[in-house]
């Protein structure tokens, strides 16, 4: 987290030193502030939102509603808030800023295509997600992302449309040639070298989260075989995007593609272990 913050201080000082305005490194900090306070407190509200989630009662699904309220017994947390996605792609995903404010999503398709192991694992996957914190950390790193993007945007942008050039040839001079390739090279970079990040930090989390589900049910074979059950299915959710795909318990925006005959690049923006290493691991787990 201190590094993201320190990405947009960073790029919020070389702007303002480039249009020599301290008002762009107050703007860029205050709009990181501000998203990363929105993101904290309404992300997971966004997010149910956009994916078309119902929230359910125990009366409306009373199989999976035992499931969520008993692993979360054996787990120590709170009752998550439970909900639906009427889509036929089977998965899953768990939001919120703590444990008191969590909430777990699972699609129909889910419900139908596994059976209670295998539905027991992902529960219990998503439960970890919750009582590890990896919602609050990836809710406010997927904000910190987008604010990096949108001040590097705009900073190339006004660069195009020939933003503050008068000021740079009034104090041009050696100095600030290097400092405009420098801020222009960084603006490139720094959404790119901070998404690398984001995906590295989801893709670990995914790991852990699958070994403390695996010791939450004792049974790392139900995870395992749910996670290639999802995997496999050819079309991919109709209500997500890539903002929130990390969020899933795999690619939602995959279609059954083997992941393993994917470039070393594809990899590395990939928001997911690969599905195979992960069910090698569970597998070595039950042993």
């Amino acid at each position: 987290m201190f590094f993201f913050v320190l990405i947009v201080i960073g790029l919020g000082w070389l702007f303002s030193s480039v249009y020599n305005s301290p008002a762009i490194l107050i703007i860029a900090v205050v709009l990181a502030v501000t998203q990363a306070l929105v993101g904290f407190y309404a992300g997971d509200k966004i997010v149910l939102s956009t994916s078309g989630a119902r929230e359910i009662q125990k009366v409306d699904s009373p199989e999976l509603w035992n499931i969520v309220e008993n692993l979360t017994i054996t787990a120590g947390l709170p009752m998550p808030r439970v909900y639906i996605i009427d889509e036929p792609a089977p998965n899953a995903f768990a939001t919120g800023r703590d444990p008191k404010h969590a909430s777990i999503a699972i699609t129909s398709g889910a419900m139908q295509i596994l059976n209670k192991n295998e539905l027991q694992g992902v529960i219990a996957h998503e439960l970890s997600h919750v009582g590890n914190f990896d919602i609050r950390l990836m809710t406010i790193t997927a904000v910190l992302v987008s604010i990096i993007a949108i001040v590097s945007d705009i900073f190339l942008r006004s660069r195009i449309f020939g933003f503050g050039r008068r000021d740079r040839d009034d104090n041009g001079g050696q100095l600030g040639a290097i400092l405009l390739i420098v801020s222009i090279i960084a603006a490139i970079l720094a959404p790119i070298i901070a998404m690398l990040v984001q995906l590295a930090i989801s893709r670990k989390r995914e790991f852990l989260a699958d070994a403390d589900g695996a010791l939450l049910t004792r049974y790392p074979e139900g995870l395992a075989s749910a996670l290639e059950k999802i995997s496999s299915y050819s079309a991919p959710l109709e209500h997500v995007s890539s903002a929130t795909a990390h969020l899933y318990i795999t690619n939602p925006l995959s279609s059954g593609e083997d992941e393993s005959k994917q470039p070393f690049f594809s990899k590395l923006f990939s928001t997911h272990p690969p599905i195979a290493e992960r069910v090698k691991l569970l597998r070595e787990m039950g042993k």
